[in-house]
């Protein structure tokens, strides 16, 4: 059995010594080292070097807008009942797609596309079917079904009816945020999703034939307790999703507001969570799903198990991905492109976004250009945190390096993880152990030369 099947090895005692603060690694470098001086020429030599890769694109449209506040969230958004604010803002993400078609190469196809929030379904099934309209007048869209067109929704905000569209407009995989379906824990969140909701959405969904339907549940929120995760685990695993993020709560009201409204007596405690997080392990490996790595779990059919047994996993803004080989261009207030060896992020807000495109400006604020030093630990992290191994050789090949003397200073860094069985490292590479699997991101920060200059910067805890 390959080592990424095996049930995950628990050690409450190892998980509490490494478990300290750190980066998710959806980029690398991470997004606290984008930076203002990052100019439009360092713009137009990545999307030239985009255009000469001849890559597929990769399509993210961020869509802020929700009708209630979540309290847990921390996400970029707008709270409002105002649906005449959509609109407009999607008026300027084609504007922007105008701005950006006119300096891409847009004949190569669009492989993945992705609607997140947010709220995507905040906006109606005819602005829906604007932008999509939009975005096939601006680029190559696939039209046998064969891409990854997915949409993140609120199942308790939405219709079978809006999924019937949206099937219609190409999209054909599903996110939903379930969370929780306990009915103290929805109110001490402000979330709700009833069993009975979610389970005729998901009858709908596979009835309009989605290609993949993907379920987020949260640990940590306030009010949960063993036997009411459980009850919801069980649910959750009789609706059979394709694909399940079991998140982490991390609680930092001083960077999200929304989380003040928390009742911080009423969360788990630090051992309570292990205990959530083992229980919520077990079950659902016991029901059959694989642990693909972080917080991400799949069936073994699924094409993030084939992608990670075949060694093409990838780790974008997304998560955990089967598209490793796309540019990704992205659109909306906060959004971050990733391309020509560069990432690019948009004005965080919404009236700082609108304002720019009305100046008919491409509204980025901050990006990094990736040195080839970036580029190489990129690399590292992303094997490691994909597929648990790193093969010294196969780096070194590709950017002509010996790893071992390279990493001299971070391999011996190592050596406690491996005298604390988490992980090997031999004369060919290193191995994470069924052990270390759930510290992944702790290994990873070995490798992360920015760590040491982000004193400041507050992560959440690795598990």
């Amino acid at each position: 059995m390959a080592h990424f099947q095996a049930p995950l090895k628990w050690d409450s005692n190892l998980i509490r010594q490494y478990d300290l603060t750190g980066p998710r690694y959806t980029s690398y470098p991470t997004a606290p080292q984008f930076h203002e001086n990052f100019s439009a020429v360092d713009f137009n030599a990545a999307v030239a070097r985009s255009n000469a890769s001849g890559r597929p694109l990769s399509l993210y449209f961020h869509i802020p807008f929700c009708d209630t506040l979540c309290f847990y969230c921390g996400c970029n958004k707008v709270v409002t009942n105002n649906k005449g604010r959509a609109q407009p803002y999607l008026e300027r993400m084609g504007q922007e797609m105008a701005l950006q078609t006119a300096l891409f190469d847009t004949a190569r196809p669009v492989t993945q596309l992705h609607w997140g929030g947010g709220t995507p379904t905040f906006i109606s099934d005819e602005e829906m079917t604007w932008l999509m309209n939009a975005t096939r007048k601006h680029f190559t869209l696939l039209d046998d079904d064969a891409g990854e067109y997915s949409i993140e929704i609120h199942p308790g905000r939405v219709s079978a009816n809006t999924m019937a569209h949206l099937r219609q407009l190409g999209f054909n995989r599903v996110s939903m945020g379930v969370q929780d379906f306990n009915a103290q824990v929805q109110k001490a969140v402000n979330r709700y999703n009833s069993v009975e909701e979610v389970s005729a959405l998901v009858k709908a969904l596979r009835q309009q034939e989605y290609h993949s339907i993907s379920m987020d549940l949260i640990y940590g929120l306030p009010m949960q307790t063993l036997s009411s995760v459980g009850e919801t685990l069980d649910r959750v695993i009789e609706l059979s999703p394709d694909r399940l993020s079991l998140f982490n709560y991390a609680h930092m009201p001083h960077l999200f507001k929304s989380q003040e409204l928390i009742n911080q007596q009423d969360l788990p405690s630090a051992e309570q969570k292990l205990e959530l997080l083992y229980m919520a392990i077990e079950r659902l490996q016991n029901a059959g799903y694989i642990y693909i790595g972080m917080d991400h779990f799949a069936k073994p059919e699924d094409s993030l198990v084939q992608a990670q047994r075949a060694g093409k996993l990838q780790r974008n803004f997304q998560g955990y991905s089967t598209h490793g080989d796309c540019d990704l261009l992205s659109f909306g207030a906060s959004a971050i492109s990733a391309f020509g060896n560069a990432y690019i992020q948009n004005a965080k807000r919404v009236e700082p976004y609108q304002q720019a495109i009305d100046e008919g400006a491409i509204p980025f604020i901050k990006g990094v250009v990736l040195s080839t030093e970036d580029l190489l630990r990129q690399r590292v992290i992303n094997q490691l945190i994909c597929h648990f191994e790193l093969n010294f050789a196969a780096i070194g090949k590709v950017f002509d390096i010996d790893v071992q003397r390279h990493f001299a200073a971070e391999l011996s860094q190592l050596k406690p993880m491996v005298d604390d069985g988490l992980l090997t490292v031999s004369d060919t590479g290193i191995e994470v152990l069924n052990a270390g699997r759930l510290l992944i991101r702790r290994v990873c920060m070995v490798f992360d030369a920015y760590l040491n200059n982000s004193s400041a910067i507050r992560y959440s805890k690795v598990i």
